[in-house]
């Protein structure tokens, strides 16, 4: 169900625009007879990464990710594109087991590291903020710890617009990688280290489209509510964002990319079943609920303290780190470690997030 494809013609008709150059550029230097290393490598944006990481003729592509199914059949695919010469290495473990994941940077040396591994379901991750924080923020934190040991040159954090002015343990946790990411860039003499916040990817497993295609089958499609807005991206921008920001990173910037204005739900909603030939109201009702746990009306991009400033590439802009007090940070982030490895209450966990991130508040 939640496998079905669908191609960027049709989502860009979704989203009534063309879609958004990135070029690449110095995309080749940064991957060209280098390791490149992938977390969450087989999931729907860490994939498309891979597939252009692979295209630039990498020394290897290493691809590390959880979900068994998805990453051996990227690498059948890839090894079926590119032959069976094709120097990929594809592990199957979390990046929360620091003990493997330093094996795996011991023996593969990487020069990139692209972070997408991360829990990014919102209402899943306010059912379970322990598993939140342990993936996304102890799994980020394992990560940058062994890149900055190994000697790697460049890290990028794949985060999300969530990040901002959270309203959910998902979002809360982002924004902490991304002040751990900020953190070691300060401090590292050798790894390059930035951050790229995405809207949400149209025609991801995890967006409304699969889902809405599977409603209006039904009859009855689902928005939370009428006044809702999201930005989008391809997942081809997605990627091109992604490598774009490696190559014009200096350290510590967060990179954003231009996609337009917002996206009505009810009006994408809308637009799927006039794309199925079907009338609202006629063959298929529209029904609005609830706003779902941690969702919240309107997504923003940047912090206001972080400013926006345009990038030789007109289509990414970057925002600039905000002061970070790293002891105190430091100290705030032992005493999340200590609150999971305990098991505290799911209430002794959200206070400590918002200690660390003050701006996140719970709807």
């Amino acid at each position: 169900m939640w496998n079905e494809c669908f191609n960027e013609e049709y989502l860009l008709k979704l989203l009534g625009r063309e879609t958004v150059s990135v070029p690449e550029t110095g995309a080749e230097a940064l991957i060209c007879g280098k390791t490149v290393l992938v977390t969450g490598g087989s999931g729907f944006i860490g994939s498309e990464i891979c597939r252009k990481v692979a295209a630039y003729g990498p020394k290897k592509l290493v691809i590390v990710d959880i979900y068994e199914n998805n990453a051996y059949m990227l690498q059948q695919e890839l090894l079926l594109e590119y032959g069976a010469d094709f120097p990929i290495e594809v592990y199957i473990t979390s990046v929360c087991d620091r003990v493997l994941l330093g094996k795996i940077f011991s023996e593969e040396n990487p020069d990139t590291v692209i972070h997408s591994a991360a829990h990014k379901h919102v209402p899943l991750m306010e059912k379970v903020p322990q598993e939140a924080v342990k993936n996304n923020v102890f799994g980020t934190l394992n990560t940058i710890k062994l890149s900055v040991k190994h000697g790697v040159e460049t890290f990028v954090l794949v985060s999300t617009d969530k990040a901002v002015n959270p309203t959910s343990v998902m979002g809360a946790t982002k924004r902490i990688c991304e002040m751990i990411t900020q953190k070691y860039a300060e401090n590292s003499a050798k790894t390059r280290f930035s951050a790229v916040r995405f809207g949400n990817v149209i025609g991801s497993s995890g967006s409304v489209v699969p889902l809405f295609r599977q409603q209006i089958k039904r009859g009855v499609v689902t928005v939370s509510h009428p006044e809702i807005y999201r930005y989008f991206m391809t997942v081809s921008e997605a990627a091109q964002l992604v490598l774009s920001a490696a190559t014009l990173a200096n350290g510590g910037e967060i990179f954003v990319l231009d996609m337009g204005e917002p996206v009505n739900i009810a009006n994408l909603a809308r637009k799927m079943i006039e794309l199925e030939g079907l009338e609202e109201g006629k063959n298929v009702e529209l029904q609005y609920t609830d706003l779902r746990p941690g969702e919240k009306l309107y997504e923003e991009l940047l912090l206001s303290q972080e400013g926006l400033k345009r990038t030789s590439n007109r289509k990414i802009f970057v925002g600039e780190p905000v002061p970070l007090d790293g002891a105190a940070f430091e100290k705030h982030l032992e005493n999340l470690r200590i609150a999971v490895k305990t098991n505290a209450t799911d209430s002794e966990i959200l206070a400590l997030l918002k200690e660390i991130v003050p701006e996140y508040r719970r709807l």
